[in-house]
């Protein structure tokens, strides 16, 4: 499977955040499109909520514009953050009344939320979902389907 640079970048990212406990789905420099745009907050000013997919004035400019942001338009970059806050269990738009998960820090909360981020993003590219690992478990007769390449 072959994989588009700006995913190849964007997985890498999030995997480094994850890994290395600078992942929160709280904060905008830090969250899944925090990390993807190199933990700036520049993103947030595309709509006037965190977890929105509504784009603002500024955003709308930009998207009409074709600005990208580490290869993503403003529109993906808000969806990509939306499908992340959600797999974490988060009611979006964020604000004091949304519903929020108990350990918003937990590895398990992100692992979700991560998975949530990715399969979106492989889908923005036409690309299977590298976080689906039933795949490797199917077989026929007695053999695997899918052979795993040596590491």
């Amino acid at each position: 499977m072959q994989l588009t640079s700006r995913l190849e970048r964007a997985i890498g990212k999030l995997y480094n955040a994850f890994h290395d406990g600078t992942l929160n789905p709280e904060c905008c420099n830090h969250c899944a499109v925090g990390n993807i745009c190199d933990n700036t907050d520049s993103w947030k000013y595309l709509s006037d909520a965190h977890g929105s997919v509504v784009l603002n004035y500024v955003g709308l400019v930009n998207q009409k514009f074709g600005k990208r942001i580490s290869g993503y338009t403003p529109l993906e970059l808000l969806q990509t953050e939306a499908a992340f806050l959600k797999g974490c269990g988060y009611s979006l738009p964020l604000n004091y009344k949304s519903i929020k998960p108990k350990d918003p820090t937990s590895k398990e909360t992100l692992f979700n939320g991560l998975c949530a981020a990715i399969e979106y993003l492989c889908a923005l590219d036409g690309i299977e979902n590298v976080m689906d690992y039933k795949s490797m478990f199917q077989f026929e007769v007695n053999s695997p389907k899918m052979e795993l390449q040596p590491v």
